[in-house]
């Protein structure tokens, strides 16, 4: 009798030893954060994979590194965000090449329990969200007609033409940037006329070809707006190879290496830079702390400042804000 009971004993130890053991396996698991965006060989989104891979390291987490080699599109990374979906992590950050095109893929995140980070983009709703961070577009958009109107010498009652080149009609940054441009022309510059916009879906030869047949058809074009570092490089290229740089003034956005060069050389006027990489840093922090407490300490809706970059700006800040692709 007492070795039954002994016997009984044991195995509810062992049960017990079992069930904690389990629990603790559970409770030890290493989180993983997926990182989906368009046109992963953009220098801005290896930018932000340096800040997202330090970050990873730090909170101890796997980073799960996803996105298209070149084409910025909602067709190819909807399938793309419904991969890593497949391989259940514990938060996703995201970058909408669409708010609208992408909104399933943000909901379908959340339903399945995952946290959600919204960065340089955002979809319609962001409410479930549990953080969205970007730049501040309309603010950059504006800069960007400052230094145009201040490189062709900007005066009332004269006619200027410009025209802006963009990635997409319908990406909140691109949308934001172009509303601050032409807001600020309204109420500042009324003599400059926007001529024309066109799209290069992140691809500088398109924007070359775009460039290219602007210059051909406004033989007058005072500025050049080009609203991301894809734009920026083509438009660049497009100048150099006609003999016009200084005579059409060229503002662009996102300080890609090759471009702050360029920018040095005088090919740009400006370039509007942001910060990719703490942008990803603090969306995988505040992942990581939301997933472990429930909360987060950051606000839900964060705005990253811009700076304008030009021939005057200071080595110290050159070095602070170009993109820099390796850890």
């Amino acid at each position: 009798m007492n070795k039954r009971i002994i016997g009984v004993g044991v195995a509810a130890i062992a049960v017990a030893a079992l069930a904690l053991g389990a629990t603790g396996c559970a409770a030890e698991k290493k989180l993983s954060i997926a990182f989906v965006m368009g046109a992963e060989s953009d220098p801005f989104f290896q930018a932000m994979k340096v800040g997202a891979t330090e970050e990873a390291a730090a909170q101890g987490v796997d980073l799960i590194w996803q996105g298209d080699a070149s084409h910025y599109d909602v067709a190819t990374e909807v399938p793309i965000v419904d991969t890593v979906l497949a391989g259940n992590p514990s938060g996703l950050v995201l970058i909408p090449t669409d708010p609208t095109g992408l909104q399933a893929s943000a909901d379908k995140a959340v339903d399945a329990g995952v946290a959600l980070a919204l960065v340089d983009t955002t979809v319609n709703d962001a409410s479930r969200a549990v953080i969205t961070i970007t730049g501040d577009n309309a603010d950059g958009g504006a800069k960007a007609a400052d230094a145009i109107a201040s490189a062709i010498g900007y005066t009332d009652g004269k006619t200027y033409e410009v025209v802006v080149g963009l990635t997409s009609a319908t990406a909140t940054t691109n949308v934001g940037r172009l509303n601050g441009f032409k807001d600020r022309v309204a109420s500042t510059y009324p003599g400059i006329q926007i001529k024309d916009v066109a799209y290069s879906a992140s691809n500088p030869t398109t924007a070359n070809s775009n460039v290219n047949n602007w210059l051909t058809k406004y033989p007058n074009l005072s500025g050049i707006f080009a609203i991301d570092g894809t734009n920026a490089s083509g438009a660049a290229a497009a100048l150099q190879a006609k003999n016009l740089v200084g005579k059409v003034a060229l503002v662009g956005y996102d300080a890609y290496p090759a471009n702050v060069d360029l920018l040095k050389q005088g090919v740009f006027t400006a370039l509007i830079a942001q910060d990719p990489a703490a942008e990803a840093r603090l969306a995988i922090k505040t992942l990581v702390e939301y997933i472990k407490n429930g909360t987060a300490a950051a606000t839900h809706d964060v705005v990253i400042p811009n700076v304008a970059l030009t021939s005057a700006t200071s080595d110290a800040d050159f070095a602070k804000y170009t993109y820099v692709a390796t850890n």
